[in-house]
C-alpha cells in the first residue's frame, strides 16, 4: 500500500483501529466521535469489536457513528492508516503492511526489537510522543503526561504501605508526625502535575530540574509550599537519599531517559522508600528500572520499591481515552485527508513525529540514540 505516501485527489482512505493488547491496556485510539469525523470527511473506518468497551464505548456506538466492525485485529490492520494507543506488541508484528501509516505512541529508543521490525516492515511511524505544536510543545504526549503525573503520587502512596514492601510512611503525615518527603525529578508536564497532587495530599515536596524558569514558575505558584532544587549531581543525590518517594518525570523527546539514580545511590536510600518511574517508557531514570505491568506493578531492588508500569494512564482508561483522542484527532484527519507527504507540509509539527519512514529512521534523536543512520523525510 502506497496511497498515503503518494496520495491522489479524492482518495478514500481506510482507517483501522484495533483493540489494544498490552497488559491491562483499556484505552482505545478512536472514540465514536472520532469515527464520525473521519466518516464525514469521506473515509472508511474499521474498528475491532470491543476495542472501546473498557473505556465506555460499545460497538453499537461505533456502528452508529459509521464504523465497520471487524472481528479480528488482522482485519483492523488492513488499512492505510492505523490509529491506536500503545506501541506494537510482538503479537501484532505480523499484521503491519508496507506503505501504511502507524499513528500511536512508539517509544522506540528502549525497544530495539520493535524498531528493527518497523524498519523492515515498510511502515511509516508517526509517534504521538514527538509530535510538536507551533511553540515546540508536545501536545499529543501532554494529556497522558498530566494523567501519569497525577497518578504518580497516588500509586506512590500505595506502594509505601507495608503490605507492598514500603516503609510504612503516610504521604500526608498526621498531627505530630512529619509528612513524607516526595522528590519530583523533572518539572515538565508530568512533574508539575505530580507536584500538584503531592502537595494536595499534604506531602513535603521538592522539585528538581535543570530549567530554572520552570522551577521559578512552580515556586511562584506554590508560594513557599514546595522546595525547588537546580539539578546537579550532589544536590540531586542528597534529596534522593532523604526521600520517601521519588517520582521520575524526566523526558528527552525520542531519546532514552538519563539514568540519574545509580545502584550505589539506590543502596543509600532508606529501605522501603519508593521510586515511581514515569519515565520508564523511555527506559527509566533508575539503574534498576525495568518495565512492569498493572498485573504485577512492583518489584524491590536494592531495598527500594520500584513502580515501573509503562502504561500508567490505562488505569483510568475512560478519562485517558477522552483526553488522548481529543488531542490526536486533528492530526489523524490531516493524515487521512492529505496523505503523509502533504500532511507533513500542512502541519510541520508532524515532521518530528515521523520517526520511521521507508525503512529508515527519520528522527534525529532516535537515530543518535540507536547509532543508526538518519534517513531523509518523504
Amino acid at each position: 500500500r502506497q496511497r498515503l505516501t503518494q496520495p491522489q485527489g479524492g482518495d478514500i482512505v481506510i482507517v483501522g483501529c484495533p483493540k489494544e493488547v498490552k497488559n491491562h491496556e483499556y484505552r482505545v485510539g478512536l472514540t465514536p466521535a472520532g469515527v464520525h469525523a473521519l466518516v464525514q470527511a469521506g473515509h472508511k473506518v474499521r474498528i475491532e469489536t470491543d476495542a472501546g468497551a473498557r473505556a465506555g464505548f460499545d460497538d453499537q456506538a461505533y456502528a452508529a457513528a459509521g464504523a465497520q466492525l471487524v472481528g479480528s485485529a488482522a482485519k483492523a490492520y488492513q488499512a492505510d492508516l492505523v490509529i491506536k494507543v500503545k506501541e506494537l506488541q510482538e503479537q501484532e508484528f505480523t499484521m503491519t503492511q508496507s506503505g501504511q501509516i502507524l499513528y500511536c505512541y512508539q517509544h522506540l529508543a528502549p525497544n530495539r526489537e520493535l524498531t528493527d521490525h518497523l524498519l523492515a516492515s515498510g511502515v511509516s511511524c508517526i509517534a504521538y510522543e514527538t509530535v510538536t505544536d507551533g511553540r515546540g510543545n508536545l501536545p499529543l504526549l501532554a494529556p497522558m503526561s498530566r494523567i501519569a503525573g497525577r497518578l504518580a503520587p497516588q500509586v506512590g502512596a500505595w506502594a509505601l504501605q507495608m503490605a507492598n514492601g514500603g516503609s510504612g510512611v503516610l504521604l500526608g503525615g498526621v498531627p505530630g508526625v512529619p509528612a513524607a518527603k516526595v522528590v519530583v525529578i523533572g518539572a515538565g508536564s508530568v512533574g508539575a502535575n505530580a507536584t500538584q497532587i503531592a502537595v494536595g495530599m499534604g506531602a513535603d515536596v521538592t522539585v528538581i530540574d535543570q530549567n530554572i524558569d520552570r522551577l521559578a514558575a512552580l515556586d511562584s505558584q506554590y508560594q513557599g509550599r514546595i522546595k525547588t532544587v537546580a539539578s546537579e549531581p550532589l544536590a540531586r543525590a542528597e534529596a534522593i537519599r532523604e526521600a520517601d518517594l521519588v517520582i521520575g518525570a524526566v523526558l528527552i523527546p525520542g531519546k532514552l531517559a538519563p539514568r540519574l539514580i545509580s545502584r550505589e545511590l539506590l543502596r543509600e536510600m532508606r529501605p522501603g522508600s519508593v521510586i515511581v518511574d514515569v519515565a520508564i517508557d523511555q527506559g527509566g531514570i533508575s539503574a534498576a528500572s525495568r518495565p512492569t505491568s498493572h498485573t504485577d506493578p512492583l518489584f524491590v531492588e536494592e531495598g527500594v520499591v520500584h513502580y515501573c508500569v509503562s502504561n500508567m494512564p490505562a488505569a483510568v482508561s475512560r478519562t485517558a481515552t477522552l483526553a488522548l483522542t481529543q488531542a490526536t484527532l486533528p492530526q489523524a484527519l490531516t493524515l487521512a485527508n492529505l496523505g503523509l507527504q502533504a500532511a507533513l507540509v500542512a502541519d510541520p509539527g508532524l515532521v518530528p513525529g515521523l520517526q520511521i519512514h521507508g525503512g529508515m529512521i527519520t528522527h534525529a534523536g532516535l537515530a543518535q540514540e540507536l547509532g543508526l543512520p538518519l534517513g531523509a523525510m518523504p
